[in-house]
């Protein structure tokens, strides 16, 4: 049965979660140093960060999208998942010894070292774009999920556009305030819980949808599976859930492009991320820091099919109400929030927050650390004290959040899924430079003419984008997510051309 959920409960929810997190911000940055906000004093527990790497793993978009798109894509997804595996084995080997062995604190340091100054930078911009673009977008979609809970007279006596703005700003101000000390010490805590409240959420719907259906739970994967068909569910396509692979090579989700994809993926977007990489290298040393990456590697391939089977579960319920799936984004908040109860519908407000506050907070503490370690050189310049130090980064961190906050309001204003996607698309095609940078650096030992960079670091994306424009025109070919790695591979060619004979 339909039901409106009450707005005194999203209240509650949000301020719930809100005082919660800033307990654990209190207690996690007492006694903080001027090296807590970035480094996390090198003393975080490696099962601590693993737990919490899942839940950072998976952003609000994340938590949303994957489950509604199985309407469209049935399990097409998985072999990315799998191909995770191995590039967070990638990054175990490669990636977190070379971090370790010259002690960094912004992975970007290393393009430094290797090749010059301007690579250096490069390197920094390509994150600090794709980073601040990504994370905006992801903030973005939660706060819409926010705004849809406004009281509609509220919506009458004010400007949607001004609502919209003061619902940003207050929550981009209290991510200010419960990351501007602790840092990524405090991050590390907060995804532990970001990680137990999206699992409950997803537990909860799995279970109420089977309670409402009459399913135990061997029923309910005999039905998504396809193997048992359901009167009482009006299910006709049921069978295409055990459909993981697509072995067409002309589409995007073709399975071969989309494991290999995954390995890269994850190379570039986790081991190439300072957000994510920050939080590995507050661990004591190599050895703690590398039992983390296998631990996360096994532990997201089993969560993100726990996705993936409730998104065919919300699917096959869906079917059963008899409801219209417009955009798939909305499948999965329209149901918990609708028709599981108040109880499922708060532990998914929960559980949006939680992916909300730990990922935004991580990004928003990653640009801090590169633009103060990459650009203002705060490793090694000695004409400022800690207490300069610590009032420059303030001013830079809150500088980020109202980076956020334009980005997020100009998203609203000319909002469409074309605009999402596009900028989703330019955050992803930055990542290939950084893949091609690193691993010239890493699989050669030939310097590159510095200058070149920049212009090299340009040139693969744009390469990459005509090229995928035409495949797609004339052949019906689409790269799909391997667009990443033909950006990479067009950015080390380039530096292997510019290379000092």
């Amino acid at each position: 049965m339909q039901h409106e959920f009450p707005f005194v409960w999203f209240v509650v929810a949000f301020a719930a979660y809100t005082a919660l997190i800033f307990f654990i911000s209190h207690l996690t940055s007492r006694k903080a140093g001027s090296n807590s906000f970035f480094s996390g004093d090198k003393k975080a527990p490696w099962p601590v960060v693993a737990y919490g790497m899942i839940g950072a793993s998976i952003s609000g978009v994340t938590f949303i999208s994957v489950p509604g798109n199985v309407w469209v894509q049935n399990f097409f997804y998985m072999p990315l998942v799998l191909g995770f595996v191995g590039g967070y084995i990638v990054i175990a080997k490669v990636l977190l010894p070379l971090y370790y062995r010259m002690n960094l604190t912004s992975i970007y340091g290393y393009l430094g070292e290797r090749f010059g100054t301007k690579t250096h930078k490069t390197g920094t911009t390509v994150f600090l774009i794709s980073r601040l673009l990504g994370a905006a977008v992801r903030v973005f979609v939660v706060i819409v999920v926010f705004f849809a809970f406004m009281p509609q007279s509220l919506m009458e006596k004010s400007s949607p556009l001004l609502v919209f703005t003061v619902i940003t700003a207050i929550f981009l101000v209290l991510l200010y305030l419960y990351t501007f000390k602790g840092g990524v010490k405090t991050i590390i805590w907060t995804d532990v819980l970001q990680t137990t409240f999206m699992l409950l959420a997803v537990g909860l719907t799995i279970y109420f949808i089977c309670k409402d259906m009459g399913w135990n739970f061997g029923r309910m994967f005999a039905i998504v599976g396809g193997t048992v068909n359901d009167n009482a569910a009006s299910v006709g396509f049921g069978h295409t859930f055990t459909s993981w692979f697509d072995w067409d090579w002309s589409h995007g989700t073709n399975a071969v492009k989309q494991f290999i994809s995954g390995i890269f993926v994850t190379i570039a977007m986790t081991g190439l991320d300072q957000a994510m990489m920050q939080k590995n290298l507050a661990c004591k040393d190599i050895k703690a820091a590398q039992k983390n990456m296998y631990t996360t590697s096994i532990i997201i391939v089993v969560v993100n099919f726990f996705f993936v089977l409730m998104g065919a579960l919300l699917c096959v319920y869906a079917q059963h109400l008899g409801l219209e799936v417009g955009k798939t984004d909305t499948l999965f908040p329209t149901i918990a929030s609708q028709y599981l109860g108040v109880g499922v519908g708060i532990f998914f407000l929960i559980g949006l927050i939680s992916a909300s506050y730990p990922s935004a907070g991580a990004a928003m503490t990653a640009l801090t650390t590169s633009f103060c370690m990459d650009y203002l050189d705060f490793g090694t310049r000695t004409d400022w004290d800690d207490s300069k130090k610590n009032s420059v980064r303030k001013v830079v961190h809150a500088g980020v959040a109202l980076s956020f906050l334009i980005i997020i309001v100009v998203l609203q204003i000319v909002s469409s899924d074309a605009v999402v996607n596009l900028v989703y698309k330019l955050a992803s095609y930055t990542y290939g430079p950084l893949l091609g940078m690193f691993f010239f650096g890493i699989l050669s030992k030939a310097k590159v003419k510095d200058g070149a960079t920049p212009y090299i670091a340009v040139a693969a994306p744009v390469i990459c984008l005509v090229f995928n424009l035409l495949s797609k025109k004339y052949f019906g070919f689409d790269l799909g997510f391997t667009l990443l790695i033909v950006n990479g591979l067009l950015t080390y060619i380039g530096m292997w051309l510019f290379r000092k004979r």
